[in-house]
């Protein structure tokens, strides 16, 4: 049987509320500038409800693009994960209608 699932293979599950924390902190750019004040990274991560794990996979994921690269590449995978679930969806209907062509 072919199961329907949320995320692509090999993707990291990552809930919503974490990607749009994420989004929000690049798309504000606070933490950098909290981080220049002499803040501690324990006090930024605080600020934004992150643990210090997800602070670095986020800097390592975003350190090097500027605001507008950032959010063009949400933008990117988001519509890439629309399409992958299209294509999933259309190749289990393929599936099933060649199961019931093989049924008759």
């Amino acid at each position: 049987m072919i199961e329907r699932s949320g995320k692509a293979p090999g993707q990291p599950s990552v809930n919503a509320s974490e990607t749009a924390k994420a989004v929000r902190a690049v798309e504000e750019n606070d933490a950098v500038r909290d981080l220049a004040r002499g803040q501690t990274v324990e006090q930024v991560v605080k600020q934004l409800g992150v643990t210090v794990q997800t602070y670095y996979r986020w800097r390592k994921e975003y350190g090097g693009l500027r605001m507008d690269q950032a959010k063009r590449l949400k933008d990117l995978e988001k519509e890439n994960a629309r399409l992958k679930r299209l294509v999933a969806e259309a190749e289990l209907d393929k599936a099933i209608l060649k199961e019931a062509a093989l049924g008759n």
